[in-house]
């Protein structure tokens, strides 16, 4: 409860008015982040303004700076968060698999079906030039890998299945041949389903299928990506993506 006034009404609890202000400013994060990735992927970084990605947002222009800094650090931010979605996406759709050629068909159709990927390739070329905005883009990375490998892992576990390559292996080579086949094919012109037919046959088997455990049981939350929150979570103010 707020301290009494001279009028005797309840003084407003400053605790209270700094949880309002920092809930305000995630939801404009939030705000701005979603109307720039979309400016984004269809214009690119030249031909999108911070004056429309405010217009896009309802915001000001001198909201973008405060959050952000610069026009760049929106997009490099933009596209990270993009990218931990997908591959919240991508866990989720291949959990529903129940033989390893499943599984990785799953991951390939769902990473390829978005232009999520291409989006982030563009931050890392932006990355060689601006060294400052590369932590972000890092700690992405580190994300990819180190939750595809746990997702992975608990669904070998929980299916039985032989794995080929260790987790953490597995998850490294997934997203560094996606990255790769995604690329080229959009430099080459290639439709989603030429794109995810190349990624699967450069991944081939990841796995082999054995008999499952008998105590299996439908899919374990715990071996889901903790990514990301839902599409209205934002990003921490220091240019983290929050989980």
């Amino acid at each position: 409860m707020g301290s009494e006034t001279a009028t005797g009404m309840s003084a407003p609890d400053p605790k209270h008015a700094v949880r309002a202000t920092r809930s305000a400013g995630r939801k404009m994060r939030s705000l701005l982040l979603d109307a720039a990735s979309a400016l984004f992927k269809e214009r690119g970084l030249s031909g999108t303004s911070i004056s429309d990605i405010a217009a896009a947002a309802d915001a000001f222009p001198s909201q973008i700076t405060y959050y952000f800094r610069t026009k760049e650090a929106l997009f490099v931010e933009a596209a990270c968060r993009d990218m931990l979605y997908l591959a919240r996406a991508t866990e989720q759709a291949a959990l529903k698999a129940h033989t390893p050629r499943d599984y990785t068909h799953a991951l390939a159709v769902t990473v390829t079906a978005t232009d999520t990927v291409a989006f982030f390739a563009e931050a890392l070329t932006l990355t060689r030039r601006r060294q400052d905005l590369a932590p972000l883009v890092e700690r992405t990375i580190e994300r990819l890998h180190s939750e595809g490998a746990r997702a992975y892992a608990g669904q070998v576990e929980r299916h039985g299945w032989r794995s080929l390559r260790a987790p953490e292996e597995s998850s490294r080579r997934f997203w560094a041949i996606a990255i790769g086949v995604i690329v080229e094919g959009y430099a080459m012109g290639r439709a989603a389903e030429e794109m995810c037919g190349e990624l699967l046959r450069a991944l081939g088997e990841q796995a082999t299928a054995t008999a499952a455990p008998a105590n299996a049981t439908s899919a374990n939350d715990a071996t889901r990506l903790r990514l990301v929150g839902d599409r209205d979570t934002s990003s921490s103010t220091d240019g983290e993506t929050s989980s």
